[in-house]
């Protein structure tokens, strides 16, 4: 795979990245943004998520040296159906680059992607998006406060 691009150049060093972190990036086929996170962080972790399972087979291909060594993994699931594993270390960061249900094409999808992402970063992890310059942070805390993870019960109350 060849080098980044300029864009996705300026967006991984505009990442606020420390070696040891846990980093979720969103909607990351074909794997050339993870790939350079990955080899930023030495000794963390990289899970890429991406909705299409031709996304992920790409990644994994693309970064095959990486997921080998354990610096990088995939997973198939969009970002309103993420959650964490059972057992699995919450991430310190999380980054998207043109994913629509994060950057207001879809706002409904948008909501519930927040609140997944929310409940799998730690207490004072953080969502950067691009669309700033080169990227944007996204307050997480203002919509986790608005938005249920878990369904709300029905009500059986008579009406009348």
């Amino acid at each position: 795979m060849s080098s980044l691009s300029p864009r996705l150049a300026a967006i991984v060093e505009a990442l606020p990245l420390r070696p040891g972190m846990r980093v979720l990036e969103i909607g990351g086929a074909p794997g050339a943004a993870a790939k350079a996170v990955a080899h930023r962080i030495g000794e963390g972790h990289v899970l890429v998520i991406d909705r299409s399972a031709k996304g992920v087979a790409l990644i994994q291909s693309n970064a095959a040296a990486e997921i080998e060594s354990g610096l990088l993994s995939t997973r198939c699931v969009s970002a309103e159906d993420f959650t964490l594993l059972t057992g699995e270390t919450p991430f310190d960061l999380a980054f998207a680059v043109r994913v629509g249900a994060l950057d207001g094409r879809h706002p409904q999808a948008g909501t519930l992607a927040r609140a997944r992402i929310a409940a799998a970063l730690t207490p004072a992890g953080r969502l950067f998006i691009d669309g700033g310059d080169p990227l944007r942070e996204v307050d997480l805390r203002r919509d986790a406060a608005a938005v249920p993870t878990e369904p709300r019960p029905r009500s059986r109350g008579r009406r009348g």
